[in-house]
């Protein structure tokens, strides 16, 4: 293992505050100057097999000639970080003819735990449910944009989907996607959803080539399927979930990216406070 995929290891164990100011050794000025020159350059979101299908599936249809693959962080997934790069390397098997860059990681402790962990019992109270999910795919998103922002606006590719055969996620449903969508172009980055009507899983195997089961070869979640009834079912009103996003999750998100494209990193919690207490 070289130095780099040593630190870039231990950077996904300690889970530092890493979305401005990332260190040299992960992303130099040089590079990123190299990076902003880049025309047809994209950022993937790294996750499973979704998000591999996904920048197949807008290389094919955006034309992009360079990938740079972001694993972002949360604190709730488990599994080896070589699933990370083991799905990097099947991109760029699949993609001859694109420049796969190197692997970047970050994430932030603080801001998912502003808007998924600390104020739980308020959420639940205000809105009558609360899934980390929702926040945390939001956070996701997030985290990258103002590294899109850096790059001179490069737009962001992720795997989302309505729906997975019979199964709706509720961190996926329409109105979710849409609200993703439209806080990302708040900051000028357009937010790639290639997938987004595909419903079978067959499907996605089709667009990337070759065998890839869900849910195998990628990191877990501790919280998965937490939304789920006993029957599985998801019986969350929509009505609740607009609200959640419109009076919390989107203002508490939208200040806390506009700190950090400003330079600065926000006390997560205080801004997350002070938005219920409005």
């Amino acid at each position: 293992m070289s130095g780099f995929d040593s630190q870039l290891k231990e950077l996904y164990l300690n889970k530092p505050e890493c979305v401005i100011n990332l260190p040299t050794w992960l992303l130099t000025p040089q590079r990123i100057e190299a990076y902003r020159a880049l025309p047809r350059l994209a950022i993937v979101e790294v996750a499973g097999r979704d998000a591999v299908a996904a920048a197949v599936k807008s290389v094919e249809e955006d034309g992009f000639t360079d990938l740079l693959p972001v694993y972002g962080y949360t604190g709730t997934e488990h599994g080896p970080w070589s699933s990370v790069e083991e799905a990097t390397a099947r991109l760029t098997e699949r993609l001859p003819q694109v420049r796969v860059h190197g692997l970047l990681a970050m994430g932030s402790p603080g801001f998912w735990h502003a808007l998924n962990g600390r104020f739980i019992n308020e959420l639940i109270s205000r809105y009558g449910f609360h899934s980390p999910c929702i926040g945390c795919h939001l956070y996701l998103h997030c985290i990258r944009i103002p590294l899109a922002l850096t790059l001179g606006n490069a737009p962001i590719i992720s795997g989302e989907r309505e729906k997975h055969n019979d199964t709706v996620k509720v961190n996926q449903t329409c109105i979710v996607l849409n609200t993703y969508q439209d806080l990302a172009e708040e900051f000028g980055i357009r937010l790639l959803l290639p997938l987004r009507g595909v419903e079978e899983g067959d499907r996605i195997e089709d667009i990337l080539g070759f065998e890839w089961r869900e849910g195998e070869g990628q990191l877990g979640c501790v919280l998965s399927r937490n939304y789920q009834r006993l029957d599985a079912s998801l019986r969350i009103p929509e009505l609740r979930v607009q609200r959640y996003l419109e009076e919390f999750a989107v203002p508490c998100a939208r200040e806390i990216i506009k700190s950090y494209a400003s330079g600065r990193i926000s006390n997560h919690v205080e801004v997350a406070a002070r938005i219920l207490a409005l």
